[in-house]
């Protein structure tokens, strides 16, 4: 089993995610979440523990796309849960995680909203 580097903060995570996204590594990615970690992907659907979240990153990044950092939102702690968040390049809805700190001091995400766009209100 490969010994991934930790995210020692809750902000390690995206790097980390941009990181071995780019570098086609659906496992390293995989790594980034609890057990039964759930992540809101595909758009309005939503993929459920660390086995299927793997299975999924496989499928995206068959197409290699590529990631680019971006930068965080102050970060919203409450004992060991942490509130972190994005806003993407295109200035379009937010991205959304809550993490949770392990019992070495590393976090992982427990909760992943990778795409929210407010309904139109018209």
């Amino acid at each position: 089993m490969t010994e991934y580097e930790k995210a020692m903060r809750p902000e390690d995570i995206t790097r980390l995610f941009v990181e071995r996204s780019n570098a086609g590594d659906a496992a390293g990615v995989a790594a980034l979440y609890e057990e039964d970690a759930v992540l809101a992907y595909p758009p309005g659907s939503r993929t459920v523990g660390r086995a299927a979240i793997q299975e999924l990153w496989e499928k995206v990044l068959a197409n290699r796309p590529r990631f680019e950092p971006e930068q965080p939102l102050p970060t919203l702690v409450s004992g060991d849960l942490t509130l972190t968040s994005t806003p993407p390049r295109d200035g379009a809805g937010a991205r959304a995680q809550v993490v949770r700190r392990q019992s070495d001091g590393s976090w992982l995400r427990v909760l992943d909203q990778p795409e929210f766009v407010a309904p139109d209100r018209r």
